[in-house]
């Protein structure tokens, strides 16, 4: 069987970028990091950080704003009118996880644990019994952050024993509450002792620490699979597979003078809990930063409404390979494969925002790419998930087409990937960005 990797495509990236990939979802076991890991690479291809707080000027070339676990980049063309349409690639950088409380020390009977809130649609069971490490941000007295990356098995969600529980195999309950506090040690509960032990993690005082959101993570690197390593298994694929792919379509297309288009990324953070939070898709980030870039090259509100009529923004996320033991739960005249190209997204209902136009974009950027592409609906009788698209298009007036990449295990602790996808993707992007 020949696969995808053999088949030579119009764009830039190849295997290579799929692992590149790889390094990506280990460097971002929080939203905070992933916008670091994006800066990063963005600062090699010549993109400097604007701050939102400064004037901005008429300067051309690669800008990036980060407001917490979100980033907006763009690269604007010599030349380029204030009235210039945007071409958008929008993602978001959170995943369903476990996320520390406010108040973390606890334990019981000899253990200590650490007392964690369930964050997004997570599927629960595959938390237990998994080596978990500890990542994020501390906030100082200072108001200054600090990322914090305990990159090894600290944490584990123990399961109880089928000694204990004879009905396990018939369907396992768990509690929110009760079953999914992990443990870290054993003896006496001390209050303060989790963000100490973060603090010296991190090079700083615990006194000086007066917040943090912290977040646990599977510590199990990213490793191809299959026979012909033709699978990729990894953590948060949902949804930096797309953050990292739009960083490097992004990037490469640095110091291109010759676009009839700005060249956009917006990944978001707190999507899997609605996009309502000041660095979601439903703050005014985004509207923000593309206003300003329209205002700072002296355009005007008719140049701003000009340029958002012609704007397209591709909304990429992952999306549900057919599954080899419940094909009955997909559309049966749908079945996304793997390693078969990105999906375009549609739903009627508007739970995804492509509509025909959409999807003619959509197909004369892959075309382009020579990139094979596939198209995903919902079955009728199982409920659909939504994205950032729908909010991007009715708070923005954008239009948007939905995408992504076919993946088994979503939400997950570790998901599952054609290994060829990933950079199908970016190829595919990077057609999309130049119009």
């Amino acid at each position: 069987m020949t696969s995808a990797a053999s088949r030579p495509t119009a764009g830039p990236f190849d295997r290579g970028h799929t692992d590149d990939l790889m390094a990506f979802l280990t460097a971002s076991p929080s939203p905070y990091h992933a916008v670091a890991s994006a800066a990063q690479r963005l600062e090699k291809a010549g993109f400097r950080r604007v701050e939102e707080t400064a004037a901005w000027d008429a300067t051309t070339g690669g800008k990036y704003v980060i407001r917490g676990g979100a980033i907006i980049a763009w690269y604007v063309p010599e030349g380029a009118a204030a009235h210039t349409p945007y071409r958008i690639v929008g993602a978001h950088t959170d995943s369903p996880n476990l996320r520390v409380k406010p108040q973390p020390d606890m334990g019981a009977h000899g253990w200590r644990q650490v007392a964690v809130e369930i964050y997004g649609g997570t599927l629960l069971n595959t938390w237990l019994d998994r080596d978990l490490g500890l990542a994020g941000r501390l906030t100082l007295r200072d108001g200054s952050h600090h990322l914090v990356n305990v990159d090894r098995p600290l944490l584990r969600v123990p399961q109880l024993a089928i000694h204990l529980d004879r009905s396990a195999n018939d369907g396992l309950k768990l509690e929110r509450q009760r079953h999914m506090q992990p443990v870290w040690g054993t003896g006496e509960v001390h209050e303060g002792d989790l963000i100490e032990f973060v603090a010296a993690e991190a090079g700083v005082d615990a006194e000086d620490v007066s917040g943090w959101d912290l977040m646990v993570h599977a510590v199990e690197a990213p490793a191809y699979l299959g026979r012909d390593r033709e699978l990729l298994a990894g953590p948060r694929m949902d949804n930096l597979l797309s953050v990292h792919a739009a960083v490097a379509a992004l990037a490469s297309l640095a110091g291109r003078d010759d676009l009839p288009y700005i060249p956009v990324l917006a990944a978001f953070d707190h999507e899997e809990n609605g996009s309502e939070a000041d660095t979601g898709a439903q703050g005014p980030l985004l509207g923000n930063v593309l206003e300003r870039s329209v205002y700072a090259r002296g355009g005007s509100y008719e140049d701003r409404a000009r340029a958002f009529a012609g704007t397209v923004c591709l909304s990429s996320d992952t999306g549900h390979a057919v599954h080899p033991n419940y094909a009955e739960r997909h559309d049966p005249t749908h079945h996304p494969r793997v390693n078969g190209g990105p999906i375009l997204k549609v739903n009627v209902n508007q739970r995804y925002a492509t509509d025909g136009s959409g999807r003619a974009v959509f197909a004369a950027a892959c075309e382009k790419a020579g990139v094979p592409w596939q198209s995903f609906v919902s079955n009728n009788d199982m409920p659909c998930g939504t994205t950032i698209g729908p909010i991007t298009a009715a708070r923005h007036g954008i239009r948007t087409v939905d995408i992504g990449v076919a993946i088994l295990s979503m939400h997950s602790a570790r998901e599952l990937c054609g290994a060829d996808d990933p950079y199908l993707l970016a190829n595919a992007l990077v057609a999309f960005l130049e119009g």
